[in-house]
This record gives C-alpha cells, sequence and structure tokens, in this order.
C-alpha cells in the first residue's frame, strides 16, 4: 500500500524554503508514529532538509542527479523506480516534496494529512485531490494550544 502523508494548509501550501511554516509538535510525532519501520519516499531537497536522516526508517531518494548518493539511503531517479525499490506487501509513504507527490498521487492507494487551517505564502503546494477519486474516512479536529499556534485536522483519505 502506497501512502501519501502531508501537512497542508488551506491553500494547499507545504512549506516555503524548503522548510515547513508553521511548527505543530503533534503532528510530528504523528508521523514518527506512522511512518516508523517502513520505507519512506522523497526527493532530494526533502531529504536534504533534514538534519540526518530519520531513524528507523528506510530512506528511497528521488532525484534527477546523476552521482547523489547520500549514505544509507536508495538513490533512484522516477517514482516509478523508487516504488520498484520498495517491498511490494509492505506500507510505504510518499513524505514529499510537492513535485514528488504530484508525480506520486497516480499510485497511491491512500492520504494522511495534517491539514492546517491557515492560509500561507509558500513555494512548494501539495497537488490537488479529484473528490471523485477520494473519499474522507477519518477526520480529527484539534484546536490550537500553547505549543500548536493554528487548529488543525488530521484527515484520512482512501482511493474509492
Amino acid at each position: 500500500m502506497i501512502v501519501m502523508i502531508a501537512a497542508v494548509a488551506e491553500n494547499n501550501a507545504l512549506g516555503k524554503d524548503n522548510e515547513l511554516v508553521w511548527h505543530l509538535p503533534n503532528d510530528f510525532k504523528r508521523f514518527k508514529a506512522l511512518t516508523s519501520g517502513h520505507y519512506i519516499i522523497m526527493g532530494r531537497k526533502t531529504f536534504e532538509s533534514f538534519p540526518k536522516p530519520l531513524p528507523n526508517r528506510t530512506h528511497v531518494v528521488i532525484t534527477r542527479q546523476a552521482n547523489y548518493q547520500p549514505e544509507g539511503c536508495i538513490v533512484t531517479h522516477s517514482i516509478e523506480e523508487a516504488i520498484k525499490n520498495c517491498p511490494e506487501n509492505e506500507v510505504v509513504y510518499i513524505i514529499g516534496g510537492g513535485e514528488i507527490y504530484k508525480q506520486a498521487l497516480p499510485f497511491s492507494d491512500k492520504i494522511e494529512i495534517t491539514k492546517v487551517h491557515g492560509q500561507f505564502e509558500a513555494d512548494a503546494f501539495f497537488p490537488e485531490m479529484n473528490e471523485n477519486e477520494w473519499e474522507l474516512v477519518q477526520s480529527e479536529f484539534n484546536t490550537k494550544d500553547e505549543k500548536h499556534l493554528y487548529d488543525y485536522t488530521y484527515q484520512t483519505f482512501v482511493k474509492k
């Protein structure tokens, strides 16, 4: 099963200058809980935005660079190649960025969204989802607090 996971603003913003434009500690905890022990597919810029590889996950990095080989990662050159490098009968997570989400949408079975309730200036965006192809099966609203500056909702979509 291929699952896209992302924190997305109401205007589909993902981030700016290769960084998130909000800080939601509970979303980080949820991301870690869901992706730990799994293969995670990402673009090179997303990988390079981490201070170090994420623990307890197998990193599959998509890049156009011919000689790119970060230690401990599987390097591929297309979304199709990345998927082929992951175990067939396991959950695989697509973690970004914007262009990778766009390429992965047709291959995905499920989408885990943290909808950040706000509009943000960004240079990376989540692709538009066709409402005829996806069904919202779970939704959990969370109010802002001292650690979270924005209301947010966990949403789970499955392909119809």
